[in-house]
């Protein structure tokens, strides 16, 4: 392929993605399922074709695609479901891949038991983004939300590592579960080290740095490309690396960052995770053929047997997982999960009633939502594609082909299925962020931060100053005190009103259109002033830069309260 096709070739993919995106936001219907679908018809027609090529995966897309999530993500919160998380992240990534490869080596012609868990690892880790794109659209409650960022960030990792240990058992025929263990430990622990050193490292340059927002994106671009180099360096997790230092940074980012620097790089994630995501999709798409041509050695009941004990365990274990957990004695479910499944009420007994309401039991509902959010993506592909071709004996890699179509199915019945269901099953399940109280929280916190203001405007008055300062401070103090008023009278009426009808306050909804008319007045009026030569293109941009922060305060859509 040219220079000029490869150019051709991406910019088609970008209106693709620009085109789904459009979609999506018009029907409901969730983007990545829609763009695996247009890569497999793509990859059938005749023409140049693009194959997945693992190391670039790991190493150029899954660091900021992580790295971007975990910025995202609430370090508390996780924190607060460290046991789910690790629960579903851990252990079920673990049990995944033993039973899909006892499932290989009992009922799959010729496999080995290190071929199954291999593939076991490369399928056991859920990739979030297609659940949560869907989920966050359908209102899904924030902690799912935070229970699937969690265990979208930690899984890889664990999975990554069991695939290590099973390629080496295949490709050398020794298998050591103490040095296994002790393998997995070492990775997990040194992983972890490496990322808080580097998001400590990014604290100390973010100061000096934090005045320039362009040296600031430049930074945070770099990051978890450093972490996971450093991470691979050491022979240690240099996803968990990413992953940690991603959350670590985010945590402290408030406090690190300028206001301009966050805007503008919570912008350029944005358009990263955006444009990485549709490649990935339709990248997902385009490896049918590959992935297809190498079956034909294989009996056609070999491969349902295969399939049927990857996606069966895929999708069965999962629930059953869950239910498990939330199900075991106090002794146990301390380790594995929070709370008891009670079959009478639906729901999981809360055990301690002093807990957080974030560690507070799952319901029955929650069990079934997040037993449907195990979408499988590209780090599935990704990982079963770094298989090597030959073992040490020069003898071809047990059932490569195999396992590669049966980690494409599991991520195709996933992505695409689940990805199609999961919002109807929400909304079935009458699974919703309350709105009301979410708003009510902001304005709660919105009014502290007043009162704050105000307490510090008397303690500088309390200093000597002159007649302007004070006049100054009163104004200021006389704007701070009409905006508490109208930030306490929405706390009010959020308290007051229904859960499931928002109320919609009309004052409110003439003061946006008020504010958006002039708003809209302003940029007319100095387009005029520009066009006319009376202003410069750089004055413009500056005026407009001042309008652009205005309205980035207005909501996207219509004021329910």
């Amino acid at each position: 392929m040219s220079v000029h096709e490869l150019l051709i070739f991406v910019l088609a993919a970008g209106a693709v993605i620009v085109v789904v995106r459009w979609i999506a936001n018009r029907t409901g219907l969730p983007a990545a399922a829609l763009l695996p679908l247009i890569g497999i018809g793509y990859a059938l027609l005749p023409g140049p074709n693009v194959s997945l090529d693992p190391d670039i995966i790991l190493t150029f897309v899954l660091p900021p695609l992580l790295y971007s999530a975990a910025l995202d993500s609430s370090l508390l919160g996780i924190r607060r479901n460290l046991r789910t998380v690790v629960s579903l992240s851990v252990f079920l990534v673990l049990l995944t891949a033993l039973l899909i490869g006892f499932g290989f080596a009992w009922f799959v012609a010729g496999a080995t038991l290190a071929a199954g868990v291999a593939v076991g690892a490369a399928v056991a880790p859920p990739d979030p983004v297609a659940a949560l794109a869907v989920g966050r659209r359908a209102g899904l409650p924030p902690r799912l939300v935070t229970l699937i960022q969690g265990e979208g960030l930690l899984n890889d990792a664990t999975a990554l590592t069991i695939l290590s240990v099973a390629v080496a058992a295949a490709v050398d025929g020794d298998f050591s579960a103490p040095a296994a263990l002790g393998q997995f430990v070492i990775a997990a622990v040194g992983g972890v080290a490496v990322g808080v050193t580097v998001a400590f490292v990014v604290r100390l340059l973010s100061r000096p740095v934090s005045s320039d927002p362009l040296l600031a994106n430049t930074v945070s671009l770099g990051v978890p490309f450093v972490a996971y180099l450093i991470g691979e360096q050491l022979h240690v997790s240099g996803v968990l690396a990413v992953v940690v230092a991603g959350l670590v940074v985010g945590h402290h980012r408030p406090q690190s960052a300028s206001g301009a620097g966050r805007l503008q790089t919570s912008a350029v994630w944005r358009l990263v995770d955006f444009l990485l995501e549709g490649f990935v999709f339709l990248l997902i798409g385009q490896q049918l053929p590959a992935v297809v041509r190498g079956l034909a050695s294989y009996d056609t009941s070999t491969v349902v047997v295969a399939v049927s004990i990857t996606v069966g365990v895929v999708l069965l274990l999962r629930p059953l997982w869950l239910l498990l957990t939330q199900s075991l004695p106090r002794s146990l479910h301390t380790w594995l999960g929070s709370g008891r499944f009670d079959l009478g009420s639906g729901r999981f007994d809360k055990d301690d009633d002093t807990e957080p309401d974030d560690g507070a039991p799952l319901t029955g509902r929650e069990v079934v939502a997040l037993s449907w959010s195990g979408t499988r993506g590209v780090i599935s592909l990704a990982a079963i594609f770094t298989l090597p071709l030959v073992t040490e004996s020069g003898e071809p890699f047990p059932d490569r082909d195999l396992l590669l179509f049966c980690t494409y199915v599991v991520v195709f019945v996933t992505l695409v299925g689940q990805g199609l269901t999961f919002a109807p099953i929400v909304r079935a399940l009458g699974l919703r962020a309350n709105d009301n109280d979410k708003a009510r929280l902001r304005n709660e916190a919105r009014s502290a931060s007043v009162e704050a203001a105000l307490v510090a405007l008397d303690d500088l008055q309390e200093q000597n100053h002159d007649d302007i300062h004070v006049h100054v401070i009163d104004t200021m103090r006389g704007q701070l005190r009409t905006r508490l008023g109208r930030y306490q009278r929405r706390v009010a009426l959020l308290r007051t009103s229904d859960p499931d009808s928002p109320p919609v306050s009309a004052t409110y909804e003439a003061a946006l259109h008020v504010r958006r008319v002039a708003l809209d007045a302003q940029r007319e009026e100095l387009l005029r002033w520009r066009d006319t030569g009376r202003l410069p293109d750089e004055g413009l941009r500056t005026l407009e830069r001042e309008l652009d922060h205005e309205e980035l305060l207005l909501p996207d859509r219509p004021a329910q309260r």
